[in-house]
């Protein structure tokens, strides 16, 4: 029971972190950009990649090692779709990831550089589809808790 209760608390934690990382860069890529927002959002897509993989690593353990038992999840098409749904915000971080990336090399090459307005809105609206297709998640995860969607 104490395993479960810690699996939850991990994935939970695991989640709203996510979502304040998330958040955060949404509010930080907000023209005109700076040299000091282009190196705090790497640190935080890092950070997010990073909290990424272990919410990742503790819905597995929740699957495998919780409660309700691996067949609670697998026999859920709700399940599939949170999984499809997390993928799909996988994908979307990708392009503001790279870029990031491209915009923090540059700078150190030419510390006076600095995206261009319309390349940073492209990003924003990124991220932006990024939290759109994750508040998704938690309805499904919702509607899970209540036995719904499952076939045994």
């Amino acid at each position: 029971m104490i395993q479960d209760a810690l699996l939850a608390i991990f994935h939970h934690l695991t989640v709203f972190t996510l979502l304040a990382l998330l958040a955060a860069e949404c509010a930080l890529i907000i023209a005109p950009m700076t040299a000091l927002k282009i190196h705090l959002l790497g640190r935080l897509d890092l950070a997010y990649g990073l909290c990424a993989v272990l919410l990742l690593l503790a819905g597995f353990l929740r699957v495998f090692y919780g409660a309700k038992g691996s067949a609670f999840y697998l026999h859920n098409p709700l399940f599939m779709l949170k999984i499809i749904l997390f993928a799909g915000v996988a994908i979307l971080s990708m392009l503001p990831t790279i870029r990031f990336l491209q915009w923090r090399r540059r700078l150190r090459k030419e510390p006076a550089w600095l995206p261009a307005e319309m390349e940073v809105r492209s990003v924003a609206g990124w991220i932006k589809a990024e939290l759109l297709v994750f508040s998704g998640i938690p309805v499904l995860a919702a509607l899970m808790a209540r036995g719904i969607g499952y076939t045994s």
